[in-house]
């Protein structure tokens, strides 16, 4: 969704494929129950503390800046979403990773990712990876992961996985990546990558689920040399 200007408060609002065909049925499926808010327009480095005309101006050319048209393309539309955090917090917390990407070079290889939370403070993360037909996850602290759109966090983002309660947003994932997709919690995680014919690529989302951080990881495997 997108405001169209900031004279009115109307709503441009374009249906999924999933969400056409609940409508269509006419059988009363289609309701909302949930949303999620992003500010993905938003470039806050613009907030200008030396404005001449003074305070009231400082974020005069964020509140201009023109605002995107809803299109239903999720892996380009509502990247940074918002979030709630407890009043008088003066930072966002900050999940920081080793890289940005991981690339794997063939089969086998394990790599590990132990985020940190820089102002805030996670007991455990959520890792979603979006196909689990490039690689697996193990938990470097035990319990299994979950696959398929099962694994998806439920209720608003309050799930429940190895009997730790999550208080993590969803990952939003397409049909396609909802059905390959593979989920674990825990403080750390392993990477193994598969066997594959051609290079591949997917991505892996981390989520504090103290802090709802969220950072997305780019995952590259490329093809194993005894299948070339």
């Amino acid at each position: 969704m997108g405001f169209l200007d900031n004279t009115s408060i109307t709503v441009d609002a374009i249906l999924t494929k999933k969400g056409r065909e609940l409508l269509a049925r006419g059988q009363d499926e289609f309701r909302i129950t949930k949303f999620a808010l992003a500010d993905d327009e938003i470039d806050y480095n613009l907030w200008d503390t030396a404005h001449p005309n003074g305070s009231n101006y400082y974020g005069a050319v964020i509140e201009n800046m023109p605002l995107l048209e809803a299109f239903v393309d999720e892996n380009q539309l509502m990247r940074y979403k918002l979030t709630t955090l407890p009043k008088l917090t003066a930072k966002l917390p900050i999940l920081e990773l080793p890289s940005p990407s991981l690339t794997f070079n063939g089969a086998g290889i394990i790599q590990v990712v132990a985020p940190n939370t820089r102002n805030g403070s996670d007991s455990s993360y959520t890792f979603t990876l979006f196909n689990s037909d490039v690689a697996t996850l193990n938990n470097v602290s035990g319990g299994s992961p979950k696959f398929g759109s099962n694994a998806q966090i439920k209720d608003g983002g309050i799930g429940k996985f190895d009997d730790q309660v999550l208080k993590a947003p969803a990952v939003f994932l397409n049909d396609e990546e909802a059905k390959r997709s593979i989920t674990t919690v825990g403080k750390s995680v392993r990477i193994i990558s598969r066997s594959l014919t051609t290079l591949t690529n997917t991505n892996l989302s981390v989520t504090g689920n103290q802090t709802g951080a969220n950072f997305t990881i780019s995952v590259t495997v490329k093809a194993d040399p005894s299948k070339l």
